[in-house]
C-alpha cells in the first residue's frame, strides 16, 4: 500500500498486541502513515489463559498498550476497537478510525459444514457470552464449550488428538480471519440482520497521547473513516449506556444510508432462551447524534425489560 507520506517523515513508534493476529492489522495500518518502527508489548490478557471475565474483561489486552504509550516509549498504539473500555482514559485520544473490515463472524468446522447441519450434540467453542447465547438461540442441542487463544490455537482445537479438547465448530471474527489470510477456514459467515455481532467489531482503534504534537495528529488522522467512526461510536455508546460488563451478551451494529445512520443492537439471555432488540435512526452528522442515538435504543432495551435477560448495571 502506498505511504501517504513522504519517506522522509521521522519513523512513528507504534505499539501493538504481539499476538499474530494483532501485528498483522497494526502492519497493515502503519503502512498507511509512512516510515513507521513496530513494538510489539505483552498484555495481561495474552498471559493467561483464563476466562476474560475472571481477568477483568476485554480491557486487560488494553492497559499494557496505554501504560507504554503514556511513558513515551511509543508514539501510536493500534488496538481491535471491541477491546477498548468504553470510559475514556486519562492523557489518551482516539486518533482514527480507519475503515472497517467485515464485521461478520465466521463459523468454522472440521468437516465444512454449516450450523444448521452441525451433528446433534456437537462440540462448539467461543469465549464470548455473546456468541454462546447466539449459538443456543440456533441450536440448543449444541454443547457450547469455552475457549480462548490467538486463532492459530483456537483453530488447532478442530483437530486435537485429544476428545476433551477437541471442538466441531468455531465461531471467530471474520475480519480477524481475513486479516490472518485464514478466511478461507470458514465454513459460514453469519449474516449480521440474523447474527448481530460485537459492538466495534472488524474496526480498529488508533491511540495517541492527549498532548502530542500537531503534526502526528494530522499524519494518523488521514487515515480515519467519518462513517467507521460514526458506527463504532453509535453501537459502543450502547455497551456503555447499558454498563454491560464482559459477561454480558449483547450485539450492536450500526450503518450509514442515505445520511442517516440506522443502530440495532439486541440483548441476549445468556442461555439462549430470550432476546430483546430495538432499532432505531439518526442523522449520521456528528458524534453527539451518534451518541444521542444510542442512548435512545440503549434506553428503550432497558424499559423493554432488557436487564431481566442479561446482567446490566444501566437501569435507572
Amino acid at each position: 500500500m502506498t505511504a501517504l507520506f513522504k519517506p522522509s517523515a521521522a519513523p512513528i513508534r507504534i505499539g501493538t498486541r504481539a499476538s499474530a493476529l494483532a501485528v498483522a492489522q497494526t502492519s497493515a495500518t502503519a503502512a498507511q502513515l509512512g516510515a513507521y518502527e513496530l513494538v510489539t508489548i505483552t498484555s495481561e490478557g495474552d498471559r493467561t489463559p483464563a476466562p476474560l471475565a475472571s481477568i477483568g474483561g476485554t480491557g486487560v489486552f488494553v492497559s499494557a498498550l496505554r501504560d507504554a504509550l503514556l511513558a513515551g516509549e511509543v508514539d501510536l498504539i493500534v488496538h481491535s476497537y471491541k477491546d477498548l473500555p468504553t470510559i475514556p482514559a486519562d492523557g489518551i485520544r482516539l486518533a482514527a478510525v480507519p475503515i472497517r473490515a467485515d464485521a461478520r463472524d465466521a463459523l468454522a468446522t472440521r468437516d465444512g459444514v454449516t450450523l444448521a447441519k452441525l451433528p446433534h450434540g456437537s462440540r462448539v467453542g467461543t469465549g464470548s457470552p455473546r456468541r454462546r447465547a447466539q449459538l443456543l438461540a440456533a441450536r440448543p442441542d449444541l454443547d457450547v464449550v469455552g475457549i480462548r487463544g490467538n486463532v492459530d490455537t483456537r483453530l488447532g482445537r478442530l483437530y486435537d488428538p485429544d476428545d476433551d479438547r477437541r471442538v466441531d465448530g468455531l465461531v471467530l471474527a471474520a475480519a480477524g480471519l481475513e486479516r490472518l489470510g485464514r478466511l478461507g477456514d470458514a465454513s459460514e459467515l453469519m449474516p449480521l440482520e440474523a447474527w448481530p455481532t460485537a459492538p466495534a467489531q472488524g474496526a480498529l482503534a488508533l491511540e495517541i497521547r492527549a498532548d502530542a504534537s500537531p503534526q502526528l495528529v494530522e499524519r494518523v488522522a488521514t487515515i480515519d473513516d467519518a462513517d467507521t467512526r460514526l458506527a463504532a461510536t453509535a453501537e459502543r455508546g450502547v455497551l456503555a449506556r447499558l454498563e454491560a460488563g464482559c459477561s454480558a451478551p449483547i450485539a450492536a451494529h450500526a450503518r450509514i444510508r442515505d445520511g442517516a445512520l440506522m443502530l440495532s443492537a439486541t440483548v441476549y439471555a445468556p442461555d439462549g432462551t430470550g432476546e430483546l432488540t430495538v432499532v432505531d435512526t439518526e442523522a449520521a452528522d456528528s458524534d453527539r447524534s451518534a451518541l444521542d442515538l444510542a442512548d435512545r435504543v440503549a434506553t428503550a432495551l432497558l424499559e423493554r425489560g432488557a436487564a431481566g435477560l442479561a446482567p446490566l448495571g444501566g437501569a435507572r
